[in-house]
């Protein structure tokens, strides 16, 4: 369910309660397990452009506030170990939405996200931060990003974004 804000833009309900987002948000966590393999082919493209940073820097735009984010950032981090020989990569994880977005809810789900995390030592090797924001402006220094994700929320664009591709 979306709120009203007053500066005209929406948001999730707040919070872990029976109306918010994290106990609403199934219908998302069914597209996104039906698009993996979509996601799973642009990260092994990513790796085959860029290679193997020693730290993957991934950002999230509108991840909202409940569980699904966090199991995108997951099975992206496990993918890249997947593919990685090595195993000892580091990641930078940004977290985006707008400045009304419930990142406490967010952040109190880190401790089970870094146990859940099939890497060794996820606590010192994966940086998750939020970023509040809309992804109309500038929200990162340019190529500071090696794979953005966004799922459900370009349906709620009022305008459309212009992408400039590097060839």
């Amino acid at each position: 369910m979306a709120v009203n804000t007053n500066e005209g833009s929406k948001h999730m309900n707040t919070g872990d309660g029976e109306t918010s987002y994290t106990n609403n948000s199934a219908p998302q966590k069914i597209g996104i397990s039906k698009s993996l393999h979509v996601l799973d082919e642009a990260i092994k493209d990513m790796i085959t452009d860029i290679g193997f940073p020693k730290c993957f820097k991934i950002a999230d735009l509108g991840c909202s506030s409940g569980p699904n984010a966090l199991s995108v950032i997951s099975r992206i981090i496990e993918k890249i170990e997947h593919l990685s020989k090595e195993n000892n990569n580091e990641y930078e994880v940004f977290l985006s939405d707008l400045h009304g977005n419930d990142f406490n809810n967010l952040f109190k789900m880190l401790p089970d996200f870094y146990e859940k995390l099939n890497i060794n030592n996820p606590s010192t090797r994966c940086f998750v931060s939020g970023l509040p924001g809309s992804f109309y402006g500038r929200l990162f220094p340019r190529n500071s990003l090696d794979f953005v994700h966004s799922s459900y929320s370009l349906h709620w664009l009022s305008q459309v974004i212009i992408i400039i591709f590097r060839i």
